[in-house]
């Protein structure tokens, strides 16, 4: 039998190799608010993410989950690491607004893909890598404005996080409403970590506007709409999409009965009408959550993560076609696909991404919910 000389066969074998389909895991870095008072949003993210698939295009898929304890410094942190240390793909994250905005232009620099689980608001042409997950203000704002006029609404105040979020929603809803004849009468605001408002509530009570609009998430909204209601306001009260959540209810009790709630079309999924496009895959991400986490546990913002999934299970396929994944070439071509997925059923709307709209919903996208009972009922 002819022997060949170790080295020849050493060579032969990693020539083999070569030869070979390269294959790369798709690594997904998650900053997340686990801890401190954004945790109400993130850890249903995060459960959600539990059910993600093990593999997208025949490729396996590392989540690299870590908290940003709704920190904007943490978040940065977690940033600088996934792009440094564990060479991602795509980056998720985060929950909160302040923190989203803060690794944004971090994530810009190292040219990844930032899907954001909030409604991030930067300077004009600083988001060509960040995509959001959740409906943007406008979108959102849309119904309030809508509800607010049909029911003689006139006068509006607002009580808000002092930070990105409360800010932009500020803005957008003072400019919808005073286009429609709505005067936005009082302002007050108050930080994330703040355990009462009760001289913000006093003087907004003082004000009695037809209507108070809260700006503020998860179970940080209860509080202060509890603080308004507790000084005998009577009027409307209406709360964003990112207090569409469990956690609203749950703490605010009898006070938040008979409130609005602007949110996605997947806590609602089932009281959608067939017609709807969302129903069948907002149905579905319900079914599944509850099944994991028991029933009445689903959540707008694991809905964000739900749909994150369908982005990319969307985008990634596309963008192989270009590089394979762990390279610059990959995620540039990862941007591109997502730019250019087209139109595409979410649980929580249509998104159609493209280049100059990084924002996607449409209109027809939000749902004004009332608080019935101590449960979410879509608003005739």
């Amino acid at each position: 039998m002819k022997r060949f000389p170790f080295k020849t066969l050493a060579a032969a074998a990693a020539a083999w190799l070569v030869s070979m389909p390269a294959f790369a895991d798709l690594n997904v870095g998650i900053s997340l608010a686990l801890t401190g008072p954004g945790s109400g949003l993130g850890i249903p993210m995060q459960k959600q993410f539990a059910l993600f698939p093990k593999s997208i295009a025949g490729e396996k898929v590392n989540l690299i989950i870590l908290d940003d304890a709704t920190d904007p410094g943490k978040g940065v942190t977690n940033a600088r690491r996934f792009l440094t240390e564990d060479k991602v793909d795509v980056i998720i994250g985060s929950c909160i607004t302040a923190t989203s905005a803060a690794m944004a232009p971090v994530i810009a620099e190292g040219k990844t893909v930032q899907l954001s689980g909030a409604p991030v608001g930067v300077p004009p042409g600083k988001d060509g890598w960040l995509f959001r997950l959740p409906q943007g203000f406008s979108v959102m704002a849309h119904p309030i404005v809508e509800h607010m006029k049909a029911n003689g609404v006139k006068t509006l105040g607002f009580i808000g996080y002092t930070d990105a979020y409360g800010e932009l929603w500020l803005k957008e809803i003072t400019a919808q409403a005073e286009k429609d004849g709505i005067k936005v009468t009082a302002v007050e605001r108050f930080a994330r970590t703040d355990t009462s408002v009760t001289p913000q509530a006093l003087k907004l009570v003082s004000a009695n506007p037809d209507a108070i609009l809260v700006v503020a998430s998860g179970s940080g909204a209860a509080m202060p709409h509890k603080g308004i209601i507790e000084r005998g306001y009577k009027g409307k009260v209406y709360q964003t999409h990112a207090a569409a959540t469990p956690d609203l209810v749950r703490i605010g009790g009898k006070d938040v009965e008979g409130s609005y709630v602007v949110s996605g079309p997947a806590v609602i999924a089932e009281q959608l009408p067939d017609s709807h496009p969302s129903k069948k895959v907002a149905v579905d991400f319900v079914n599944k959550f509850e099944a994991a986490n028991g029933v009445g546990s689903r959540n707008q913002f694991a809905g964000h993560a739900y749909d994150a999934a369908i982005v990319l299970e969307k985008a990634v396929p596309m963008a192989m076609k270009t590089a394979k994944p762990g390279t610059p070439e990959f995620r540039a071509a990862l941007r591109d696909a997502i730019e250019g997925m087209g139109r595409t059923i979410l649980s929580h709307g249509v998104m159609n991404w493209t280049k100059d709209d990084h924002w996607g919903y449409t209109n027809e996208t939000g749902v004004l919910l009332k608080v019935v009972g101590g449960k979410f009922v879509v608003e005739k």
